[in-house]
């Protein structure tokens, strides 16, 4: 069953729109990110100094992670999707289950351990996912033949869900279809489940994805932030 973006709500849901979050400030995020590789689907960013301040709590974009976690709160992954007729891709239903540390470190709970794009990540305990939000910013549009990611309300709400229980667990859900227009922010608890097909259409949809926490990682381990 399908429903309405603009009815959802992020504690129940699992996600919320924030239409024309991002508006005073896409320009400057195009323009930082535009000398990017244009042949990849998804780059991993790091250490881009013009986005800091539009990333952070205070920030235009950190702003909308705030609402949740508080002003304490900070960037920790950031990845450029940008999916065109040449990189016209389909994403199953999925958790994200994974997040990226400064290094390795062997701590109870953390693991197993990836180098994704040379950078350390590692899946952590369930409560670590649970406490963080990740936020879409919409550089282009997304309408329902441009590939608008889906999600199954209430599925954070679920834990961590097996593989072979994620097709079950859709069927039973609520879907919603995230439609966006450029400058809109989409705001997601981190362990929602979502997927997307190939764009119907061949315009570009470019999205920033940054994924947020709230305080320190334990044992020892640390964010290696954007």
């Amino acid at each position: 069953m399908s429903i309405a973006p603009a009815s959802l709500q992020l504690a129940v849901d699992g996600a919320q729109h924030h239409a024309g979050a991002a508006d005073g400030c896409i320009d400057a995020i195009i323009a930082t990110l535009a000398d990017f590789p244009a042949d990849q689907a998804g780059i991993r960013l790091q250490g881009i100094d013009r986005l800091q301040p539009l990333l952070a709590p205070a920030g235009p974009v950190g702003a909308v992670a705030a609402l949740t976690l508080g002003p304490d709160c900070r960037p920790v992954r950031a990845i450029l999707f940008d999916k065109t007729a040449a990189r016209n891709w389909p994403l199953g239903w999925h958790q994200d289950r994974t997040i990226c540390v400064a290094e390795r470190r062997d701590a109870p709970g953390f693991g197993p351990w990836t180098v994704k794009h040379g950078l350390q990540h590692v899946a952590p305990p369930f409560n670590v996912l649970a406490r963080m939000i990740t936020l879409r910013v919409h550089l282009d549009d997304v309408d329902n033949d441009n590939a608008p990611l889906k999600i199954a309300c209430g599925s954070h709400q679920m834990g961590l869900i097996s593989v072979p229980d994620v097709s079950s667990v859709v069927a039973g859900a609520r879907i919603a279809h995230c439609l966006a227009r450029a400058g809109d922010i989409w705001a997601y608890t981190t362990p929602i489940l979502h997927a997307s097909d190939s764009a119907r259409n061949l315009r570009r949809r470019r999205v920033l994805q940054i994924d947020y926490a709230a305080g320190d990682l334990p044992h020892g381990l640390h964010w290696l932030g954007v």
